[in-house]
């Protein structure tokens, strides 16, 4: 039952989508059905067959990848220590929370405008943009998870003559690892996100290109195989992020 729960959604969806596709309800050209997808992805990803996209996904997969690595990198730098630091010293909780609760709720789209003045298109535009919306849940997170981490465990490590460096790596790190691991996959999950958007600027290539193009040449079916593969990709970033997390920390394998 384990194996076939996650299974039942996406199998209801492709039900759903085949009954509206094959009967006619919703068009072809607003919505192909499955097995012409499937035949797109095919032919995109392999290179076994005819059509402007034929065997483009491994470029584009590289350069997405490329994207979201660095600018994931990026916010995880900023986002763990400050988190830390907001988490366990009043004053830079106070400095930083309020003016971070601000600017999250500016959406990803109001950036775009400045961060293409400021870094044009491109690599760093995207860069940009995924390091800013993944730096929000990882701070956040990572603070909350700091400043629950019990009282008595910080006297343990007192007891113990644990100093500063000593109390993050043995006692803080490791007892609020739950919520650090929680704001690493939101954050790794909204990367995906501004990823496309970043990419919907006129780089020329990506998975976010890739849809973009297809939109201007009416490709419902290449659209649609983009989003199939983003979301794949996100996934499995996400399941080899935890993996590599357990790994490394005992901490996170009881989590």
């Amino acid at each position: 039952m384990h194996r076939v729960a996650p299974l039942l959604l996406p199998l209801l969806l492709l039900t759903l989508w085949s009954g509206l596709s094959y009967t006619g309800t919703v068009p072809g050209y607003m919505l192909p059905a499955p097995d012409v997808v499937a035949t797109t992805l095919w032919v995109y990803v392999t290179g076994q067959g005819q059509g402007m996209y034929s065997g483009r996904f491994l470029a584009d997969l590289i350069a997405s990848l490329g994207r979201v690595g660095a600018g994931f990198s990026l916010a995880v730098c900023l986002g763990l220590p400050l988190g830390v630091l907001s988490g366990r010293i009043v004053m830079a909780r106070l400095l930083l929370k309020d003016f971070v609760d601000a600017l999250r709720s500016v959406p990803g789209i109001c950036w775009l405008p400045l961060a293409l003045v400021w870094f044009g298109i491109g690599f760093r535009t995207t860069v940009f943009l995924i390091c800013l919306a993944a730096f929000f849940p990882i701070y956040l997170n990572t603070m909350a998870g700091v400043a629950a981490v019990p009282e008595t465990l910080l006297r343990a490590g007192r007891m113990l003559g644990l100093g500063r460096l000593g109390m993050v790596r043995h006692v803080i790190v490791p007892a609020s690892m739950g919520s650090i691991l929680t704001g690493l996959r939101l954050g790794l999950g909204i990367s995906f996100a501004y990823l496309v958007l970043g990419e919907l600027t006129g780089v020329p290539n990506g998975l976010g290109a890739l849809i973009m193009d297809a939109r201007m040449v009416g490709r419902v079916d290449v659209i649609m195989s983009g989003i199939v593969l983003i979301a794949l990709t996100g996934w499995f970033c996400d399941v080899l992020l935890v993996r590599c997390l357990r790994l490394l920390s005992r901490a996170v394998r009881r989590a």
